[in-house]
């Protein structure tokens, strides 16, 4: 672990103004929440959810990303009415806040909350109502990012791409790809995101964490992304990380729940050194703070403490953010601005 210098005179992570480009919906949710919904509806948790400790995830095998993705289903089985979404909304936007997030584009699949809100046009519209009372009441700047499963068929993300650029002027920016990247191909999806791309969205599939660089390759070639959610098993492969850097296609990097998924096992595993010497451009994120007991502050202060990230570089971790977020001109621009006054605090 690096060491650093001058521990009275660090600046405060939560002051530091920073974009938030990947954050899963039910992920985001509060543990707190989650015990009270699971009450109001009747709902047995399992003690890896109702202990009031992240669980013990190690999602590298069959097994272990089953049970990741069976404790992530059952938190989503407590959102069901409109107002349980609306409160996930405004709690994440609150905690964003907290953690020093001037835009958030938080991603979600609406065909996994269909079923109890009615079908999936009232899902996403329901999704998106409660976006836009959260900026209204929050001022947080926050948008949707909608994502197709891996697991489904390609014609179901065809579908949901359709979709996401009709409700493009409600707010969604941009079409990922979640779930078990070890599953399938990403050409699979590839007609999908040219509809999503031509329709004015950015793309930006799930690639390097539970595979290894060759997803990352594929998202590139066959998705055409413009970001990598996580990337960080690119850092396995130099003339990738070239490529990334060349290109400046940017690693939404979320160190906290790399650990806990057991992609790598310690913070100081986590090559954000070599993923920065490199020149790849990174996003930091939380993932999934539910299942990881982590939100976005935290992950810069990993940056700092495990592995000796100076303020100027965390400075520029948190630009990063903004330039590879799909904010209008003028907002990257104050916060820019904001990131240098931090700086120069």
């Amino acid at each position: 672990m690096r060491q650093y210098l001058g521990m009275a005179s660090v600046r405060d992570l939560r002051l530091l103004p920073k974009a938030h480009l990947h954050l899963h919906f039910t992920g985001s949710m509060r543990s707190g929440t989650l015990l009270e919904l699971a009450d109001k509806y009747g709902v047995h948790l399992p003690d890896a959810l109702s202990g009031g400790e992240p669980p013990k995830l190690r999602a590298t095998d069959e097994r272990g990303w089953f049970r990741f993705q069976r404790l992530y289903d059952m938190a989503r089985s407590c959102l069901r009415e409109p107002e349980d979404i609306q409160r996930l909304v405004r709690e994440a936007a609150e905690e964003d806040l907290r953690d020093g997030s001037r835009w958030l584009e938080i991603q979600v699949d609406p065909t996994s909350y269909a079923p109890r809100l009615g079908g999936l046009i009232p899902a996403l519209e329901i999704i998106l109502d409660a976006v836009d009372t959260t900026v209204r009441e929050t001022g947080l700047d926050m948008r949707v990012l909608v994502a197709a499963n891996r697991m489904k068929h390609p014609l179901d993300a065809r579908t949901l791409a359709r979709l996401a650029v009709r409700y493009q002027h409600r707010g969604i920016v941009g079409f990922g790809l979640s779930n078990d990247e070890r599953r399938g191909f990403a050409r699979d999806f590839d007609r999908a995101f040219a509809i999503a791309r031509d329709g004015g969205l950015l793309a930006a599939p799930h690639g390097g964490e539970l595979a290894g660089p060759a997803s990352v390759r594929d998202c590139l070639q066959d998705l055409r992304a413009a970001r990598i959610g996580h990337g960080v098993r690119a850092a396995e492969d130099p003339r990738l990380m070239e490529r990334l850097a060349q290109a400046g296609v940017t690693c939404e990097v979320c160190p906290a729940s790399n650990v806990a998924l057991g992609v790598y096992d310690s913070l100081e595993e986590v090559p954000l050194r070599t993923l920065w010497d490199a020149g790849v451009p990174m996003a930091l994120g939380a993932d999934d703070p539910l299942l990881f007991g982590s939100r976005l502050a935290e992950q810069y202060e990993i940056a700092r403490r495990y592995h000796g990230f100076t303020d100027a570089e965390l400075a520029e971790l948190a630009r990063q953010s903004v330039r590879a977020s799909a904010a209008p001109e003028d907002v990257r621009d104050k916060l820019l601005l904001d990131i240098d006054a931090w700086l120069e605090s």
